[in-house]
């Protein structure tokens, strides 16, 4: 039963209600509240004196129990004994609790939470309980023991409510007297969020998943050492320990010394290919593929692996009580993943073939992957510390990473950047490049424009991921103040362009860095080499020189594109149309193509001039020049300066100088850098960044090291020759399409739209002409030194006769008696020269 009594008294109650007499009714409610104190009282003593038993329980505990039972009480009977004044009083519980289904209590409306302990003749109402344990976020009440008279029924507790204090009220006026308010309890249904179901791994997804928690060793990547691997046999050098790498490329000659992988010389189960991490190892898995050949087909598809310390003791890795035989290739280039059961440390590993393909022999190529771990006797094998300084973001992006970066970038650096969209992929993804300049969205009158493309082939991650370094580091560098990168900033304008093909970026991005194989994801949605994919403007330059029509009734630069390359039908990706226009848009002047596979640097022209050949050193007018930024590249990069490391495939670039000329080392017609060079100003190189295309993300921090240096050295190219603004003489106004003839050079270029040009050249004197249709034409002498800046070049052209005949009249005005007269002057002179000839 529950009451709430007011303080006060009874006088201080007939008060309160405007009385001295006590009704009737109140009168025989009050005598019953002192009879039923009374009886309680009685019964407590009565309780108390009663012997308690309890059936199995040993008399001290019964005692206990009673006691217990009774100090309960006389605590509840202060919820009920009435005060010296005869009125009872209110107590309010301090604690509140929760139980599901009920509402939160508030400090304004506060739910009471209440008590009620049964015992024979006697109800009463007690304070909360005390604080029960909670498991799983629900409280659960204590068990106690209680005699079987005593009967206890609690209301439910509130769910989780916030513990909150409620004060005593002592009312002072009439309305204190009123009945006391209701408090409606409206249960409310507290939906909970389903958890969202984790779909659960296989044991095979478990294993793979683990095994890349360890990266590759470097077997594709040149950091293990041919000396780290052998086998039990070989056919033949060629074919050695040493050629058994992942992705490894064989050359076009059958039984040179560079195939495509290790071949065993005998043809049974106990050949083996070794491979020694030189310290102790985590290894997790291995990843295999056939031999890469063009003349034949040879696999392993299924092979054991053993485990040693001292390659005199191999333990096999097994599956449970049986020794564990691995799923191999069903072709020879599509990697295949095998998961160890279970992690083992050790220092060798050998790769056990014991199934092949039948019309093959025993071939693979292989990658290890594993965890290195310190070797606690030799602290000189330990390498934490960190390959570089910079605070970048070295990981793989796909194209939500890589815009959401940009973004960031943008956001980071919003005076000196901008990101825009040249066009969109086949599937719809935007071409998004970063522009990085002092005044970013404008051209400024002479100052150069340069870009970086990457990912022209999207299996050829690193060039994608570099520009992403890049533009963070420019970024950096700007607020951090370093006068080189602010230098570079203020005068050049920079376009970073990190994935033309994102298309087959997402294709070899899903399978990742080691499985995505040497060509998936190279080419378009549609299968289009974008390498290949420009329109070929070699030919019709060579077919112009060989009728000795250039440069007088042919041009030798901006050659136009050939009609039907324009036609919608044309086999001509979105993708290539995009960067197209983009050129057309852009003064751009200089540009590097970054691609992956090889450590060589190439430079115009890709495609061989006589057509049916391979091979064929095929340069351009500029060669000179060309060698130069091709050198100034492969001189900075750390990974081709490096005169330790081994080939990555079959071609020693070395020798070279890491530098060769496109043609001479595989004709590419329709290329990138020939249709730059012939149809715009831009000079552009193709730079070939590592042996792995797709480098894993525990080798981006080195990769950015070999790199950085070589980046920015050639973006700072752009001060190497001359530059300048062509003029009209009278106006002071830009000449847009200004012809700049370099004598002894068969390649022009032409001033951007405010008449401002560039033109890279070696150190030395050069004579200059500057031409101009409806201008007279200008030469005059430049020197290009060794100095760190572009030689100032400028060229004021005054107008031809009839020219000036020409705006006269188009403004409908009277033409002057002086350009009449030279006009016929002109003329006369046309004629003598025209008789002469004919008389001669």
């Amino acid at each position: 039963m529950e009451m709430a009594w007011n303080v006060g008294g009874r006088e201080g109650w007939l008060k309160r209600r405007g009385t001295s007499s006590i009704p009737e009714g109140e009168r025989e409610r009050e005598r019953e509240r002192e009879e039923r104190g009374e009886a309680g009282r009685e019964a407590v003593q009565s309780f108390s004196a009663v012997p308690v038993t309890w059936p199995g329980a040993p008399p001290s505990l019964c005692k206990m129990l009673a006691l217990s039972v009774v100090a309960l009480l006389v605590l509840s009977g202060a919820s009920w004994c009435p005060l010296a004044e005869g009125a009872p009083r209110t107590i309010t519980p301090s604690l509140l609790q929760r139980k599901p289904g009920i509402l939160k209590a508030t400090a304004t409306s506060p739910v009471t939470r209440t008590v009620t302990t049964t015992v024979p003749h006697l109800a009463l109402t007690s304070p909360s309980p005390s604080r029960t344990p909670r498991v799983g976020g629900t409280a659960s009440p204590r068990p106690t023991w209680a005699p079987a008279s005593l009967k206890t029924t609690a209301a439910a507790p509130t769910r989780s409510a916030k513990r909150m204090t409620l004060s005593t009220e002592r009312p002072t006026d009439k309305t204190a007297l009123k009945k006391p308010d209701r408090v409606k309890i409206v249960k409310k249904k507290v939906l909970k969020k389903k958890k969202k179901k984790t779909a659960k791994l296989s044991t095979q997804e478990k294993a793979a998943k683990q095994a890349s928690e360890c990266p590759p060793l470097g077997l594709e990547s040149l950091r293990v050492r041919d000396s780290q691997l052998r086998a039990s046999s070989m056919k033949r050098y060629g074919l050695g320990p040493h050629r058994g790498r992942l992705n490894i490329q064989s050359g076009i000659h059958d039984g040179d010394f560079y195939d495509g992988g290790w071949c065993a010389g005998h043809e049974d189960k106990n050949q083996w290919l070794e491979f020694d991490a030189k310290q102790l190892t985590r290894f997790t898995g291995v990843i295999t593929q056939g031999l890469n050949s063009i003349w034949t087909y040879d696999w392993v598809t299924s092979y054991k692996i053993q485990f040693s310390n001292d390659t005199h003791q191999w333990q096999p890795c097994m599956n449970g009580s049986q020794e564990a035989i691995f799923q191999g290739n069903k072709d020879p280039e599509t990697p295949v993943l095998g998961v160890l059961p279970v992690p083992v440390v050790a220092r060798y590993l050998r790769i056990n073939p014991q199934s092949w393909f039948e019309n093959g022999t025993i071939c693979l190529r292989m990658e290890v992957l594993g965890c290195v771990l310190p070797d606690p006797n030799n602290i000189y094998f330990w390498n934490n510390a960190p390959v570089t300084n910079d605070k970048l973001d070295f990981r793989h992006h796909n194209y939500k990473d890589m815009r959401k970066l940009m973004k960031e970038v943008n956001e980071a650096c919003p005076n000196i950047t901008r990101v825009y969209s040249i066009g969109k992929s086949y599937l719809g993804l935007k071409m998004y490049v970063m522009e990085i300049s002092d005044n970013p969205g404008q051209h400024e009158v002479g100052e150069p424009e340069f870009r970086y493309v990457a990912g022209m082939h999207g299996n050829e991650a690193l060039g994608r991921e570099l520009l992403l370094n890049l533009m963070e580091y420019l970024c950096y560098e700007f607020r951090r103040g370093n006068p080189r990168v602010v230098r570079l900033v203020t005068e050049t304008r920079i376009h970073l362009l990190p994935s033309m093909n994102p298309d087959g970026y997402e294709t070899a991005y899903k399978l990742g860095s080691e499985l995505s194989g040497w060509a998936m994801g190279r080419w378009t949605y549609e299968g289009i080499d974008l390498n290949h994919n420009f329109a070929d403007l070699n030919t019709a330059l060579w077919d112009a020189e060989d009728n000795e029509m250039v440069p007088h009734e042919f041009p030798n630069h901006y050659i136009p594109i050939p009609e039907p390359y324009t036609f919608p039908n044309a086999t001509v990706a979105p993708e290539t149309r995009a960067v197209i226009s983009w050129m057309q848009r852009y003064p751009f002047m200089l540009s590097a193509n970054l691609h992956g596979g090889e450590l060589v640097v190439t430079y115009p022209f890709d495609m061989t001039r006589t057509y049916w050949k391979a091979q064929e050193l095929t340069p351009t007018a500029d060669d000179p020049v060309f060698r130069w930024l091709a050198t100034v590249y492969a001189t900075s990069n750390l990974a081709m300066v490096d005169d330790d490391r081994r080939l990555c495939h079959y071609d020693d670039f070395m020798r070279e100088g890491n530098i060769i000329n496109g043609a001479n080392w595989h004709t590419v017609p329709g290329s990138m850098n020939d249709f730059s060079y012939l149809h715009t100003n831009c000079f552009e190189i193709t730079i070939e960044l590592s042996c792995d295309k797709f480098p894993h993300e525990s080798e981006l921090p080195q990769e950015w090291e070999n790199n950085k240096e070589s980046l920015l050295v050639y973006m700072e190219q752009t001060r190497r020759g001359i530059k300048g603004v062509v003029r009209d003489k009278d106006t002071e106004e830009g000449i847009a399409d200004a012809i700049i003839a370099v004598d002894g050079i068969n390649h022009d270029i032409r001033t951007a739209f405010d008449g401002d040009y560039w033109r890279l050249l070696n150190p030395g004197e050069y004579e200059v002409t500057a031409t101009a249709e409806g201008y007279h034409p200008v030469t005059r002498s430049c020197r290009v030194s060794y100095e760190d800046h572009p030689t100032l070049c400028n060229f004021h052209l005054t107008k031809t006769p009839k020219q000036r005949l020409r705006e006269i009249l188009a403004k409908g005005g009277k033409p002057p008696k002086d350009l009449i007269l030279r006009l016929r002057q002109l003329r006369m002179r046309k004629l003598e020269a025209l008789r002469r000839r004919a008389l001669q």
